[in-house]
C-alpha cells in the first residue's frame, strides 16, 4: 500500500508517493534518490541517517515517512546552498575530520543544527550535539576541532581557509 505526500526537501516542494511502512530515510534514498544519508543501524542508535527536519537534528530511519508531511526536510545534499560547500563542510574537509565518510553527513546535519541556534559552542556543547553520532575512524578530535573552526568563520565572516591561514600566521 503507497501514500501520497508533500515535503519540501532542500528547498523543493515534492509530491511523491511512498509505501506506507517507509520511513524517511528509505524514501529520501530508494524513492528520491538522495543517498547522502546513510542507512546504518535502522535502529536510531548510529546518527548515519541523520536529517533536518524543520531545523531539528532527526533520526530519519526511524521516523515513519507519513511524520514528515508538509514538513521541511533538509539532507546533506542540501547544507551548502549553493556550488560551493557550507563553512561546516569546508571545515571538515580541512581538519581531516571526515575519514571514511560514512557518519560524515549525519555528524554534518547534527552540527548545523547547533551552529544555527549557537554561534560559539564551546567543546563540551559540541560533545553533546554530537553524541548522537557514531565514527568509528577519526576519535572525534577532529570533528570537533572542525565545528570549531566553521563557528570562527561564521563568526568573522571568512572561510574556513581563511581562519586557518590567519591563526598560522598569527591573528
Amino acid at each position: 500500500m503507497r501514500e501520497t505526500l508533500s515535503l519540501t526537501v532542500n528547498g523543493d516542494l515534492i509530491e511523491t508517493s511512498a509505501p506506507t511502512h517507509y520511513t524517511l530515510l528509505e524514501t529520501l534514498r530508494y524513492i528520491l534518490g538522495l543517498t547522502g544519508s546513510k542507512q546504518g543501524c535502522d535502529k536510531g542508535d548510529c546518527g548515519a541517517c541523520t536529517v533536518l527536519l524543520d531545523g531539528e537534528a532527526i533520526l530519519s530511519c526511524i521516523l515513519p515517512v507519513q511524520e514528515a508531511a508538509g514538513r521541511s526536510v533538509v539532507t546533506v545534499e542540501g547544507l551548502a546552498g549553493g556550488p560551493r560547500p557550507s563553512p561546516l563542510q569546508d571545515a571538515l574537509d580541512l581538519t581531516g575530520g571526515a575519514q571514511c565518510g560514512f557518519c560524515t553527513p549525519g555528524i554534518l546535519c547534527s552540527a548545523t543544527q547547533l551552529l544555527a541556534g549557537n554561534g560559539s559552542p564551546t567543546r563540551d556543547e559540541i560533545e553533546h550535539a554530537l553524541s548522537g553520532n557514531l565514527c568509528r575512524c577519526t576519535g572525534y578530535t577532529k570533528i570537533f576541532e572542525a565545528v570549531e573552526l566553521a563557528a570562527a568563520a561564521c563568526r568573522s565572516g571568512r572561510t574556513a581557509g581563511e581562519v586557518l591561514a590567519a591563526r598560522a600566521e598569527g591573528g
